[in-house]
């Protein structure tokens, strides 16, 4: 093949390099190489890779909400800890990084009109990132099966982002695409090709009508903020189930303060979530012989003694550990483990409600340990409607002895349910937009956990949900709208109106939905097309139903992703 008008010699020799790990200077020895059909074989090995790994990439990213169960269980096997979504990371990133470099080349090897000669070395590697990823989604299968509801809830918040992404792929793609159907001299090759890439395209073109999201709506329909639930407090902030932890999730405006009940051996109920203390406590240096021993075994006066704060500076199970102050560093060295009787009565100072499962239900002893819960709380003088009970076990007596506490269940309700369940608290795994629809509807309080991320909290509150259970408070508490709302109108895309900086509308940016062209033009991806619109400068705006080119510094509230009529786009 002869060297591309467009590319350099120089350039095509080093491209040429990188790929096949060989230099080629002279050109009569370039021209004697020809790429076969088992190079072409594995360029679309390389292709299918990229897509692989880049499908691994996305699903790195939603796990990432749930990454800190995935720690504390290597934890309980192994008594290791470490952010293994760190780990996670990392990896993907260097797949992902390796595989679209390999692809860069090749694309422009064939825009130089150079051979796909691919060595052997970055064969091997290929194999190994495919398997390695494969063994990657075989265990998330496995082990962790509830994360792909998790990606598939993903997709009503990303759904229409990821249609305009791969549009502009598919767009970048058509370059390097035409260029080869325009040297490769087999009639039916380029046939086939043109008709995959339309195929792809009116797939493409097509896709939104399937996509579907509880955020497409208007914006008066938008339901209230789902209120927040502390998981064991604020564990971002303090070390989780601590006294410094509820006061945490107090200034985050939690209204209830989520956490696990235990009762030590002479009937004291304590907070504790696992069944050992060595995670969460230094038992390991004060009682080493009995470290390995469940909670419940050891006495009030014994668990005292116990340090319950310093790990959580030592180990830094969240990154926002780094960002404390030193006096709460400080504080969170003092803290000890509190008792239920401690955790009420702050819950009562502090106007917040508590909701508890009590640990371990297998227990032997576990009707004692609900006689010896309910004891305190009906001695705390806590209001009995602040304390919501989430232990199925003996829940009857719990119902005839406190009468005013209300009732949590952990399932859904049942077709011929005797007594109407009025709260209920799931995994956001486990209900779809609509059963949380209609169960807002029958007036059922629906509690998802555990919700971290934004795009996840803005899917639940745009569906209806009246309170999610969270580590990030601190985060969800600063939100004060979805992060983005997709009216029903087809062609117009509404950002979270909020304060923003001048040249950006809203919270999404004209870069984050475009790419601005020389020549003053802006291409933009739009829920039933997409095609290029001419803008003198600015951006293009509806405003009371006409359309105007926005020029003055500031942010616009809606933003047109097809362009208006030609007698308004002159406007």
């Amino acid at each position: 093949m002869a060297d591309s008008p467009g590319c350099c010699r120089p350039c095509a020799t080093c491209l040429l390099c990188l790929y096949s790990c060989q230099w080629i200077t002279a050109k009569k020895k370039r021209k004697g190489l020809r790429t076969t059909k088992c190079d072409y074989s594995w360029f679309l090995f390389l292709f299918c890779v990229f897509l692989f790994t880049l499908v691994w990439l996305y699903f790195a990213i939603i796990i990432l909400n749930d990454f800190h169960n995935f720690n504390e269980f290597i934890f309980k096997q192994r008594k290791l800890w470490l952010d293994w979504s760190l780990v996670l990371l990392i990896a993907t990133a260097v797949l992902i990084t390796y595989s679209a470099v390999l692809l860069v080349l090749a694309l422009c090897l064939q825009l130089c009109g150079q051979p796909l000669k691919l060595h052997w070395l970055h064969k091997t590697l290929l194999i190994l990132t495919a398997l390695t990823v494969a063994a990657a989604f075989t265990g998330l299968g496995i082990k962790w099966v509830e994360e792909w509801r998790s990606a598939r809830i993903s997709l009503q918040a990303t759904g229409p982002f990821l249609h305009i992404g791969i549009v502009g792929g598919m767009t970048l793609l058509a370059w390097p695409l035409a260029s080869f159907i325009y040297r490769t001299r087999n009639t039916g090759l380029k046939v086939f090709l043109l008709l995959v890439y339309c195929m792809v395209m009116i797939a493409l073109y097509l896709a939104p009508l399937g996509i579907t999201s509880p955020c497409i709506m208007e914006e008066n329909q938008l339901p209230p903020k789902p209120a927040l639930v502390g998981h064991r407090g604020a564990p971002m902030l303090a070390p989780e189930n601590t006294l410094m932890s509820l006061h945490k999730a107090v200034d985050c405006d939690v209204q209830v303060f989520e956490t696990d009940v235990m009762v030590s051996a002479d009937g004291v109920p304590f907070l504790m979530h696992d069944e050992e203390l060595i995670r969460t406590t230094n038992v390991q240096a004060v009682f080493p012989e009995r470290a390995a021993l469940n909670s419940t075994t050891f006495n009030w006066t014994d668990l005292q003694q116990l340090d319950a704060g310093s790990w959580f500076l030592e180990r830094r199970p969240f990154p926002t550990v780094q960002s404390l102050s030193d006096g709460d560093r400080y504080q969170a060295t003092k803290q000890r483990i509190p008792s239920l009787e401690q955790v009420l009565e702050a819950a009562k100072q502090s106007n917040i409600s508590i909701m508890f499962d009590l640990r371990p239900e297998n227990h032997s002893d576990y009707q004692s340990f609900v006689n010896a819960t309910l004891e305190v709380i009906l001695q705390s003088g806590i209001p009995l409607q602040q304390v919501l009970w989430l232990p199925d076990g003996f829940r009857e007596q719990v119902k005839r002895q406190a009468p005013g506490v209300q009732q949590v269940y952990g399932r859904k309700r049942l077709q011929n349910e005797k007594e109407p369940l009025l709260h209920v608290n799931l995994p956001y795994q486990d209900m779809s937009s609509e059963e949380i629809r209609q169960y807002r509807q029958d007036n059922i309080s629906v509690n998802l956990y555990v919700v971290n991320q934004p795009w996840l909290f803005s899917v639940l509150w745009c569906s209806g949900v009246s309170s999610v259970t969270t580590n990030a408070c601190q985060v969800l508490k600063e939100m004060k709208h979805p992060i983005w709302l997709l009216v029903s109108d087809p062609f117009i895309l509404q950002p979270a109106p909020k304060p923003c900086a001048s040249g950006t509308c809203g919270s999404l940016s004209a870069a984050a939905l475009g790419t601005q062209l020389p020549g003053g033009w802006l291409l933009l991806s739009a829920v039933l097309a997409w095609e290029h619109v001419t803008l003198q400068k600015g951006l293009l705006v509806q405003q009371d139903g006409l359309c105007h080119h926005h020029t003055t510094p500031g942010c616009c509230s809606w933003l047109v992703l097809l362009p208006c009529s030609p007698a308004a786009r002159t406007s």
